[in-house]
């Protein structure tokens, strides 16, 4: 699989410029992120592994595919990807959740832990770490620094829009780990903010600013 994986799906595309127009008030903006999370999730959860099963149908015996078992948990990076949750979750509703609580230090630019609460057995699962901007970099790196020190193997990074320099950050720091984005766009300014973006996705969100 390329890396990173661009999900150009039709829906997730659409609903994007929905999502970077300046006008989109803060519930629909919820709203849409937590829709395109769910599509993104559909395809970040492809290669998960099916085992065979005999169904009684009301019609005849059927063999079947269910999962096999593989575990799940999903990170959201606090605190924009919070607003990811609920639409994975609609997905794979037995996944467990943990937090992360990182910022990039604005004079600094250098990533700042304030939290960590993970599931007790998160070695055994995959990890699936959520974040809709993935711009410089710093906080995606230390948030995937962070859960292989709890002895993690399979990590993936769930974003929706990406810089160029942040997806070098992080394949550089990180080339184990498969990034699945739905759109690169062109650069940073000069404040870090991807150009252009949709803004800050935390205060759209929560509607702080």
């Amino acid at each position: 699989m390329q890396n990173p994986f661009i999900m150009d799906h039709p829906l997730i595309q659409h609903k994007i410029s929905l999502l970077r127009d300046k006008h989109t008030g803060s519930k629909e903006f919820r709203e849409l992120v937590s829709e395109i999370a769910m599509l993104m999730c559909y395809e970040a959860t492809r290669d998960l592994p099916l085992t065979e099963v005999e169904i009684q149908t009301p019609i005849a015996t059927a063999k079947s595919k269910i999962l096999s078992g593989q575990k799940l948990a999903f990170i959201p990076i606090l605190r924009a990807g919070l607003g990811m949750v609920d639409g994975v979750m609609k997905l794979v509703p037995a996944a467990k959740i943990g937090h992360i609580g990182i910022y990039r230090d604005p004079d600094t630019k250098q990533a700042v832990e304030y939290f960590a609460k993970f599931p007790t057995d998160i070695a055994n699962r995959t990890v699936i770490l959520l974040d809709p901007m993935l711009a410089t970099g710093v906080t995606a790196v230390d948030a995937i620094a962070q859960i292989k020190k709890r002895n993690v193997l399979d990590i993936k990074f769930m974003c929706i829009i990406a810089a160029p320099e942040g997806l070098k950050a992080v394949q550089e720091a990180h080339p184990d780990v498969q990034i699945y984005c739905a759109v690169v766009d062109e650069k940073l300014n000069e404040h870090a903010y991807i150009v252009p973006g949709l803004g800050d996705a935390g205060d759209r969100i929560f509607g702080t600013k």
